[in-house]
């Protein structure tokens, strides 16, 4: 299994929503914090993102701006320009657009495409929680392609409403996300020397991300540290002592953590039995899942279950 990919199914709930923007200067739009992740995109002219914390950051045609924290920011043609509050509707929808009126002109100085994701970030993975306030990818020429190909398509989509827009729209903006993130640890996470860092580190390591691969592919397999090792042609001392300095715990801790989360995203999902839910997480005993869940949720599966339908 991707390690990527899991981490952001981990989190994610509900629907993403995304909206094209045209804005004549100036302009100012303020968002709220909320529990959700964001991102905006600049299509054409220019604006300011101004984050909660840290400076301001200019954007440019075609560069890409993601917000996962949720800690509120603003959007502005310019730096001294009055910010009206954007509030989502009640099912985190954006409102619908006001027309342009006629001394606005028929061309916009700005178009952006703007999103929101909903997260739950209970069980949110290390992999996002140490993303920047601001993850910053400005437009370069061959960079991303497929990150430029998949703003085009939703793009387009906002444009212009047709059969099958609001399904594509979602399948979009979720590939979107992922086309970010891989970008932002492909080529900005990084230190001064050139070298990845935190979970681009671990996922670069051949002996942790063969080990994470293994995990994230099949929780449910009784897993030592030696049989995690192995995968890397390491020793379970040298393993256990790269794992835990690149991922920040123990290989088994992890490999804990990762079964209940996969168990939660089963009993938020569908019905499926407790029976079933304890062994795709690696328990032969539903007493003993019920009993390791409950330890770490501070509820009963069920209970659990019964709270988040």
């Amino acid at each position: 299994m991707d390690v990527l990919s899991d981490a952001v199914a981990a989190m994610r709930t509900g629907h993403p929503h995304s909206r094209r923007n045209d804005k004549h200067a100036p302009w100012g739009m303020r968002f709220e914090a909320s529990n959700g992740a964001g991102f905006h995109v600049v299509l054409r002219g220019s604006a300011w993102l101004i984050p909660a914390e840290g400076e301001p950051v200019a954007l440019g045609p075609g560069d890409v701006a993601f917000l996962a924290h949720g800690r509120g920011h603003a959007l502005a043609s310019g730096l001294d320009v009055p910010l009206e509050e954007v509030r989502l509707d009640a099912d985190g929808r954006w409102p619908e657009p006001e027309p342009p009126s006629r001394a606005e002109g028929p061309e916009p100085d700005t178009v952006m495409l703007c999103g929101a994701y909903t997260l739950d970030r209970s069980r949110a993975h290390p992999l996002l929680t140490e993303l920047p306030e601001v993850v910053h990818l400005p437009a370069r020429v061959g960079a991303h392609r497929s990150l430029r190909a998949a703003v085009e398509l939703l793009g387009e989509e906002l444009e212009e409403s047709r059969p099958g827009s609001a399904t594509i729209v979602t399948s979009l903006l979720d590939t979107l996300l992922l086309y970010i993130l891989r970008a932002w640890w492909q080529d900005g996470h990084r230190s001064a020397k050139g070298r990845p860092t935190g979970w681009a580190a671990a996922l670069a390591d051949p002996a942790v991300g063969a080990a994470l691969h293994a995990i994230h592919g099949n929780p449910a397999h009784p897993w030592t540290v030696e049989e995690l090792g192995a995968r890397g042609g390491l020793s379970r001392a040298a393993f256990a002592r790269r794992f835990t300095a690149l991922v920040g715990e123990p290989p088994l801790t992890y490999l804990t953590w990762w079964r209940m989360t996969t168990a939660g995203r089963l009993l938020r999902a569908d019905e499926t039995p407790l029976r079933l839910v304890a062994q795709r997480a690696g328990y032969t005993s539903e007493f003993a899942f019920a009993k390791a869940f409950k330890r770490e949720f501070g509820v009963a599966p069920g209970q659990f279950r019964r709270r988040v339908s």
